[in-house]
């Protein structure tokens, strides 16, 4: 069985960190007015002995420079302003304090297959 997760992510230079079970995969990231804030729905496996990583999201505004290596996962609109806010993971060689959105060895394209798929935007 699965199960889909919302998490509140902050905007800003720091990353995010989150728990998430292996194999999860994010489906969708959205921009809540009442809260002012950036949430990703995260797809996860039920199973409790499914072990647990950390990984690290970045939300970055639109013309906001973020680092090469940094993955684009979505984006997330403002329906009422002109704010538009970008998710990205943060790979593991940032430094050794920041979690990997990948598995050991794995590629980018073995990533983006795995964990995230776009979200269509209507």
């Amino acid at each position: 069985m699965k199960t889909i997760h919302k998490f509140r992510l902050e905007p800003g230079k720091e990353p995010t960190t989150l728990s998430l079970r292996e194999g999860y995969r994010v489906v969708r990231s959205e921009y809540i007015v009442p809260h002012k804030a950036v949430y990703l729905w995260v797809e996860q496996p039920l199973n409790v002995t499914t072990p647990t990583l950390e990984r690290q999201f970045r939300v970055a505004y639109s013309g906001e420079p973020v680092p090469d290596h940094f993955e684009y996962v979505d984006t997330a609109l403002d329906p009422f302003g002109p704010e538009a806010y970008h998710v990205f993971a943060v790979p593991a060689d940032e430094d050794s304090t920041t979690f990997s959105p990948r598995g050991e060895g794995a590629s980018n394209d073995d990533l983006a297959r795995r964990n995230w798929q776009p979200t269509a935007i209507s």
